[in-house]
């Protein structure tokens, strides 16, 4: 009760001040009405002064019923106006950017030349366990994180989300070969600028952003692309990829994972195979991707090389952004019919129990 009557004291306004002065004047007239009317009923016990002289309307005892009516009426027509609390204050600052992770899932990811707590893995189960790891700590820290994954074609397994859990689920489907053998970089790349800017740009139609004059603002967006490989497949040149993020202020950080010459291959049952292939790294590519848009290449063999590689990066993406807040004032009724139940209450046990009257 205490918390209900500490929000009436904080009523700065109304919702509709209008209808609440509106049904102010119907109870003033209610209760004036009540007031000029003669009771039907004599007051038990009543003073013999008010039955020797039949000043009904001066009964002690029923002016404060009435007293207790009309606050209850003047408490349901706040209720009914919406009474409204003080203004939100000022939206806090927290770190945060929009992330899209673009991670290789091409068959040469098959390659067991990278090692995991010293033993051998493929490329892609080190991928996958150090970039499980990156994600849930930046969704941790209010990032929204993004994944593509990329063969011989790229496709969104997870859109932007606050969702560790999804992202986990997300990441624990990515199998090698699942998008084909081949890869599409560009096509990979050209995907994770989409991801960023299409949802940014619907946020900037709906009003919820205030782009800067002349120009939109795409502070806090980063893809972080990691690969084994070289493009060989697609219809979008790395170059070009590259060029249309650094012209949308898209950071883009490459990370190239294995070593070079031949390599045992796993086979898509997860089984070692006979034969040997050689996937080499395309380091020029890589760095000029890198470089063009602002962003750094990094290069990764082990566990623990990656593991440095990803907390490199979110040393470096690090913005201040406005935290999401309340949306405005909403009008808060409950205290004001809580205050119009009490009130009723007590007029309805005054004129049972302490104001009976004999017809």
């Amino acid at each position: 009760m205490s918390e209900w009557l500490a929000l009436l004291t904080e009523v700065t306004g109304f919702a509709a001040p209008a209808l609440g002065i509106g049904l102010a004047g119907l109870a003033a007239v209610v209760v004036g009405c009540a007031l000029r009317a003669r009771p039907t009923a004599l007051a038990w016990p009543a003073s013999p002064e008010v039955r020797a002289s039949g000043a009904w309307r001066l009964d002690p005892v029923r002016l404060l019923a009435l007293a207790l009516r009309a606050g209850a009426l003047l408490a349901l027509a706040a209720a009914l106006a919406g009474p409204l609390g003080p203004p939100p204050a000022s939206h806090p600052t927290e770190e945060g950017l929009d992330l899209v992770l673009v991670l290789d899932g091409s068959g040469s990811m098959r390659a067991l030349d990278a090692r995991v707590a010293g033993s051998p893995r493929t490329r892609l189960e080190l991928a996958r366990e150090v970039v499980a790891r990156f994600a849930r700590h930046r969704v941790a820290q209010g990032d929204r994180v993004a994944l593509v994954v990329f063969g011989e074609h790229a496709f969104t397994l997870c859109p932007l989300t606050r969702d560790g859990g999804l992202l986990a689920a997300a990441l624990d489907r990515v199998e090698a070969g699942m998008a084909g053998e081949a890869t599409a970089l560009g096509d990979a790349l050209a995907l994770g600028v989409e991801r960023l800017v299409v949802p940014r740009d619907a946020e900037r139609d709906a009003g919820s952003l205030t782009p800067l004059p002349g120009r939109m603002s795409r502070a806090g967006q980063v893809v972080v692309l990691l690969t084994d490989g070289r493009s060989n497949a697609g219809t979008v040149p790395p170059d070009v990829a590259s060029q249309l993020a650094a012209q949308l202020g898209v950071r883009v950080h490459t990370v190239g994972i294995g070593g070079e010459g031949e390599v045992a291959m796993a086979t898509r049952r997860g089984g070692r195979a006979l034969q040997t292939e050689r996937h080499d790294l395309d380091r020029p590519t890589l760095t000029a991707i890198a470089s063009r848009s602002g962003g750094q290449f990094f290069e990764a063999r082990s566990s623990a090389d990656l593991t440095v590689v990803y907390e490199a990066i979110d040393r470096l993406e690090r913005v201040r952004r406005e935290a999401p807040g309340p949306a405005g004032r909403t009008p808060a009724p409950e205290p004001a019919l809580a205050l119009a139940g009490v009130l009723l209450s007590l007029e309805i046990l005054m004129a049972r129990v302490a104001a009976r009257r004999l017809p």
